[in-house]
C-alpha cells in the first residue's frame, strides 16, 4: 500500500488545474476510503462499532459514501444531532455538556443513545429521555490525564466541566444508575492505543464494578487509528478484553481519524514583501480557514509544485506564509521552498478536512472557502461555494 505522502503528491496537479477560485477545500476520496476501510476493518475484528464525531467532520455530501463503512453519528448539540440523523442514518448518539429546555424533547426524538454529563442533568431528563425510547448513559471523568501540551483539549485536566467524578458518582447512591444503559469517557486527543490502555486501567480501578450492569461502553474518540505508526492490535486487545470481562457492546467515536490527510485547502499567493524576511500573504487564513493552526498549535503540511516545503532555511528560500486579514498572528509558519515565491503561486495545505470546515469563520469579511471533492475519476467537483450574502447574513 503506497503511503499518504505519495498519494498527496499525485493529486496535485488536478486541484492547481481545477477552475475553482481559490481559496477552496478539496476531499479526496481515495485518501477518504482507504481510511475508511482501516476502520471498518477494525471494527470488525474488534467486534466494536465506530461512529462519525461531527464535531470533526460535517460535510455531509459525502455522508453516503462514509456511511457505507461506519455505524452511525454522534454529535454535541442539536443541529448535529438532527444532521447525522437526516444524511446519515444508522446511530444517533449524543453528548453535550448542558442541554436546554428548549431542544431535548426535540433531542429525546431524534437520539437512540443520550449521554449526560452530570447527575443533576440525568434526573432532569430522565423521564423524558426512557418514555422516548432512549438509552441513557453518563459521561465519566476518570481523572486520569495522559496529554501532555495540549491542555486545552484534556478533559481531564483540574478543574474540567466534563464527565463526572468518581466522587460526585458515589454521592449521588447508587439508584442512580437505574435507567443508565452505558457510561462514556473521552479523554484523548490525537493519541495511540498506548494511552487509551492506560486510560482504561485507570477507569476500570474506578468504575469498573459499574460496567456489569452496563450493556455498553464508549471509549470516546481522540483514537488516531488511521495514522501510520498507530497500533491497531493493541486497541483490539483492550476492546476484546472489555467485552469479554464486562460483556459489554463497544463504541469509538473518532473524528479526525475518519477524515485524517484526505483534506486540503488551495490558496494563492497575493503578494510577497520584504520585512528582515521573506513574507508571503496568500487569500487563506490560519484565524478564519484552519483555526487550529493558532489553537492547538500545529504546522500544516504545504505541497507546492508536486514537492512538500521543508522546515526553515533546509531548502534555498525561506518565506513567512501570513494571511491578508489584519491580525498581526495570522501566520500560518515558516516554511522553505526550492524557488522563490511569486504573486499567483497555488500553495496546497494538507490535512485541511477536519476541525476546519467546521470551525470557519468571516473575520474581517474573509471569503470562506468553496467545498469540492476530488472523485475517484479524478475529477474536481465543486460541491458548494460562498458570497457576500453567507456574510452578511450572520450579522443582521
Amino acid at each position: 500500500m503506497r503511503d499518504y505522502s505519495t498519494l498527496k503528491t499525485e493529486l496535485i496537479p488536478d486541484l492547481i488545474k481545477s477552475s475553482i477560485p481559490t481559496p477552496f477545500y478539496v476531499v479526496d476520496e481515495e485518501l477518504l476510503i482507504r481510511n475508511l476501510e482501516i476502520l471498518k476493518n477494525t471494527a470488525k475484528r474488534a467486534g466494536c462499532k465506530i461512529l462519525l464525531a461531527q464535531k470533526a467532520f460535517s460535510m455531509f455530501a459525502i455522508y453516503p459514501l462514509i456511511s457505507k463503512y461506519l455505524d452511525g453519528t454522534t454529535a454535541s448539540g442539536l443541529y448535529e444531532a438532527k444532521l447525522g440523523h437526516d444524511e446519515f442514518g444508522g446511530e444517533t448518539h449524543i453528548f453535550s455538556a448542558a442541554y436546554s429546555e428548549r431542544e431535548f424533547e426535540e433531542i429525546s426524538h431524534i437520539c437512540g443513545h443520550v449521554i449526560f454529563n452530570s447527575v443533576a442533568q440525568w434526573k432532569k431528563y430522565r423521564d423524558i429521555a426512557l418514555s422516548n425510547g432512549c438509552e441513557c448513559g453518563l459521561r465519566i471523568n476518570p481523572e486520569h490525564s495522559t496529554q501532555e501540551g495540549h491542555a486545552i483539549y484534556d478533559p481531564c485536566s483540574f478543574g474540567s466541566r466534563l464527565g463526572i467524578t468518581y466522587d460526585n458518582l458515589k454521592k449521588a447512591g447508587d439508584d442512580i444508575l437505574n435507567g443508565i444503559s452505558g457510561l462514556h469517557f473521552h479523554t484523548l486527543c490525537e493519541q495511540n492505543s498506548d494511552a487509551l490502555e492506560e486510560t482504561v486501567m485507570a477507569f476500570e480501578e474506578k468504575f469498573g464494578s459499574y460496567l456489569y450492569n452496563m450493556k455498553w461502553l464508549n471509549l470516546g474518540g481522540g483514537h488516531h487509528i488511521t495514522r501510520a505508526d498507530y497500533d491497531i492490535e493493541r486497541l483490539i486487545s483492550v476492546i476484546t478484553r472489555l467485552k469479554q470481562k464486562y460483556g459489554v457492546e463497544i463504541y469509538l467515536e473518532p473524528g479526525e481519524a475518519v477524515v485524517l490527510n484526505t483534506g486540503f485547502l488551495v490558496s494563492e499567493v497575493l503578494d510577497v514583501t520584504e520585512n528582515g524576511i521573506t513574507n508571503a500573504i496568500i487569500d487563506a487564513s490560519a484565524a478564519c480557514h484552519m483555526p487550529d493552526v493558532l489553537e492547538m498549535p500545529y504546522r500544516p503540511e504545504i505541497i507546492k509544485d508536486g514537492k512538500y516545503a521543508e522546515e526553515p532555511e533546509i531548502l534555498p528560500y525561506t518565506v513567512r506564509i501570513g494571511s491578508a486579514t489584519c491580525l498581526a498572528g495570522d501566520v500560518i509558519g515558516d516554511y522553505s521552498f526550492e524557488k522563490p515565491l511569486k504573486i499567483g503561486d497555488k500553495l496546497v495545505f494538507c490535512d485541511m478536512a477536519l476541525y476546519s470546515m467546521v470551525k470557519n469563520n468571516t473575520f474581517n469579511g474573509m471569503k470562506l472557502p468553496s467545498i469540492a471533492v476530488r472523485r475517484l475519476s479524478r475529477d474536481v467537483e465543486l460541491i458548494k461555494e460562498f458570497g457576500y450574502d453567507d456574510f452578511k447574513m450572520r450579522l443582521s
